[in-house]
């Protein structure tokens, strides 16, 4: 099974499980420069897919329902708030994610090509 970290270890991510785990977030949005950077293949919809914490176990399975390639310019209001963050407007959301992208040295332009997964949470992880 595939894993997916979101954000960057720290509070950050632990924030950002903790939403997915409230039922909150059902979507996040990655650089497609980095499945190409990863040679990682995208995933499909019904993917089950390990939700990592800060320590690298599976804090829970989702299973993907939805991707998307889309521009930076082109995320929709509907897939900006599935992302669960409480942002107040597409504007907002696209301030936030540029911050994001350049605070980890990955400036973003309107003509940023982005992946858009939506998912669900599935049964838990092996063990838990």
């Amino acid at each position: 099974m595939r894993a997916l970290e979101l954000g960057t270890i720290g509070e950050m991510r632990e924030r950002l499980n903790a939403l997915v785990l409230a039922g909150r977030k059902t979507a996040t949005t990655g650089l497609l420069a980095e499945y190409v950077e990863e040679t990682e293949g995208l995933e499909f919809e019904g993917e089950r897919l390990a939700l990592l914490g800060n320590d690298g176990d599976c804090v829970a399975t989702i299973e993907i329902t939805g991707v998307e390639l889309t521009s930076f310019g082109g995320v929709t209001w509907e897939h900006a708030t599935a992302e669960g963050e409480g942002d107040r407007s597409l504007e907002e959301w696209r301030t936030g994610h540029r911050r994001f992208w350049e605070g980890i040295g990955t400036p973003v332009d309107e003509d940023t090509p982005l992946v858009c997964l939506r998912f669900r949470l599935s049964p838990p992880c092996a063990g838990r």
